[in-house]
């Protein structure tokens, strides 16, 4: 199995993504920020990840990750976000043209410390885990792994340029299976457009250091297309992507779709809150006079 795939996309951080500037509204900094993978904010994404001529069959390999993202303020100047990504995977059996298993892969937390008034550069850092709970062989590692996280980005105009970059070693775990150094490296770039689209790139490298040297490398290339915006009442966030490999270990997928469907729970500065009250306000009494000409 690959490495275990984080993503860069998170949501709005009305702290971070306009560097304390309160007069932004609420509808653009979602749009501004929703790249933005240490969110001041609850988010919780659904990412399907297909993986397209799996194995010597041709088969499709299915991977959906449950990706909540929980912020915690620990001081007036800094927070920790908690990154859970819990996969749920529909693995082919390399010998067979139909059958398969489906299950629970590994569990993998990682733990950002993060400036919640950040400047022209976003960061965060701290430890990434692996955590053995795959219910079938296939399916995971077997082993407890362990590492650094980092993750930086700036947000220049339109623009969001940044990466994030992991490296966990096993430390404990079943003796049968092979130990564990793995690399992952995703990098982002997105252009903010009109209404709420964007475009995309945040492909995931991923390194396997323990493989032969054939096998080492996961290296995909593409993009695609996202937009924040409501359903109902309800902001979401949801992104199609499409990737080929230009390198990647025998048996293993050359190319993937990425559907992304994030609920988004932003926090608002008391600035912010007060603006949409007097949007809300204004927009009623519009309405008002609306009514009483029509009468």
């Amino acid at each position: 199995m690959p490495a275990v795939a984080q993503n860069m996309t998170a949501t709005a951080t009305p702290e971070q993504s306009t560097a304390g500037d309160a007069s932004a509204s609420p509808e653009a900094l979602l749009e501004k920020a929703v790249q933005n993978p240490v969110a001041n904010l609850i988010s919780v994404p659904l990412q399907s990840n297909s993986n397209f001529g799996y194995g010597p069959h041709n088969r499709v390999q299915n991977v959906l990750d449950i990706e909540p993202v929980i912020p915690t303020n620990v001081s007036d100047n800094w927070m920790i976000v908690t990154r859970i990504i819990q996969p749920l995977v529909w693995q082919p059996y390399p010998d067979s043209t139909s059958s398969g298993t489906y299950g629970m892969g590994d569990l993998n937390p990682s733990f950002f410390l993060s400036p919640r008034n950040a400047g022209k550069v976003i960061w965060g850092a701290g430890p990434s885990f692996v955590i053995p709970t795959a219910t079938s062989d296939i399916l995971g590692q077997g082993k407890f792994s362990l590492g650094p996280s980092l993750v930086a980005l700036t947000q220049p105009g339109h623009w969001t340029i940044g990466a994030l970059v992991n490296n966990v070693w096993s430390v404990a775990g079943s003796g049968s299976r092979p130990p564990v150094n793995q690399m992952l490296l995703q990098y982002a770039v997105a252009y903010q457009l009109k209404k709420g689209w964007y475009v995309t790139s945040s492909p995931i490298l991923t390194a396997n250091w323990r493989a032969s040297s054939r096998d080492v490398w996961t290296v995909p290339y593409g993009g695609g297309i996202g937009r924040v915006m409501k359903l109902g009442f309800q902001p979401i966030n949801v992104t199609a992507q499409f990737y080929g490999n230009a390198l990647y270990p025998a048996g293993t997928s050359p190319w993937g779709m990425r559907l992304q469907l994030a609920f988004l729970f932003p926090k608002l500065s008391k600035a912010q809150e007060k603006m949409l009250m007097e949007q809300a306000i204004k927009q009623l009494d519009q309405e008002q006079t609306e009514t009483q000409h029509k009468q």
